[in-house]
């Protein structure tokens, strides 16, 4: 199956001291790219962007690619409220070579109506100007409270053909991601569930930024491209999301990495105890990796 997009692990942001530790970060992302990802994310919800400012999001990036990895593997994350910021961060994401931007809705003032959304994006890329393109619109309204309708979607499409990439759908509905394929054939509809990945792909999905690509990339590159859903997955999933999904993805990274710095998380969030993901850590032996608890 011909995936124009493939996998970006949603990459989870390891903290040393309250800071983001960078080296870390590094190797993790070379790590799922050498293992078949074809980008990373940063700054996603999973790597709690909302909780990292607009100056640390740049020094990190900057990092990153002194590091070693390339801006175009690179997909950004930007989720702001004020255009100011949004458009700040958007343009110097581009401006380094990153591969997307994958821009969320503002998410303070709720409900609002779809010219509204409409507006704020427009004045988001207006300030963009003639270096706008890549944009991944970002539909996740359990965490925004703002979901992006096929009306905002098709308007923006519209007044910036050139500029929409795709649309990352993480409502976590199968059959409104298979609408947004239909309506949209020609964007990337990328889908953050990875319950339903394998079905979607079968039907015209791109491919995926999710979580489950931190801990298992082999195994959801292998959903996409086979087009068929894992039940190893879909297990694994329902139990993480029992429980607060980021700590528990953190905690997972850290227990793979057998490395317990990737399990703490910054507030507001916050870290949990081994005895929340005893279960979850028990549905990765059939994909090989050990329940033994870190010592």
């Amino acid at each position: 199956m011909s995936l124009s997009f493939g996998i970006s692990p949603a990459l989870v942001t390891p903290f040393v001291d309250g800071k983001v530790d960078v080296q870390r970060l590094a190797l993790h992302a070379k790590d799922c790219l050498a293992r078949g990802c074809r980008t990373a994310t940063i700054f996603g919800t999973t790597g709690e962007g909302p909780s990292v400012g607009a100056a640390e999001r740049e020094r990190v990036a900057n990092d990153l690619i002194s590091l070693g990895i390339r801006p175009e593997q690179l997909v950004e994350g930007v989720i702001a409220c004020s255009p100011e910021e949004a458009a700040y961060s958007t343009s110097q994401a581009l401006r380094r070579g990153a591969h997307a931007v994958l821009l969320a809705p503002p998410f303070y003032f709720r409900p609002v109506a779809d010219d509204a959304i409409f507006a704020w994006y427009e004045a988001v890329f207006e300030a963009i100007g003639s270096n706008l393109r890549d944009v991944i619109l970002y539909h996740i309204p359990g965490m925004t409270g703002v979901p992006l309708s096929h009306n905002v979607i098709a308007r923006l499409v519209e007044r910036y053909p050139h500029a929409i990439r795709g649309v990352k759908d993480s409502a976590c509905n199968p059959e409104a991601t298979l609408a947004l394929i239909k309506a949209f054939p020609h964007l990337a509809i990328l889908v953050g569930d990875e319950t339903y990945l394998g079905r979607a792909c079968a039907d015209g999905a791109a491919g995926s930024i999710c979580g489950v690509a931190n801990i298992l990339p082999e195994a959801v590159i292998a959903l996409a491209e086979n087009g068929r859903d894992d039940p190893r997955i879909v297990a694994l999933v329902q139990e993480i999301t029992r429980h607060p999904v980021i700590p528990m993805v953190k905690g997972l990274v850290a227990h793979v990495k057998r490395d317990g710095v990737w399990a703490t998380a910054r507030p507001p969030l916050s870290t949990l105890d081994p005895q929340s993901m005893a279960q979850a850590i028990v549905l990765l032996e059939p994909f090989g990796l050990s329940a033994k608890a870190i010592e």
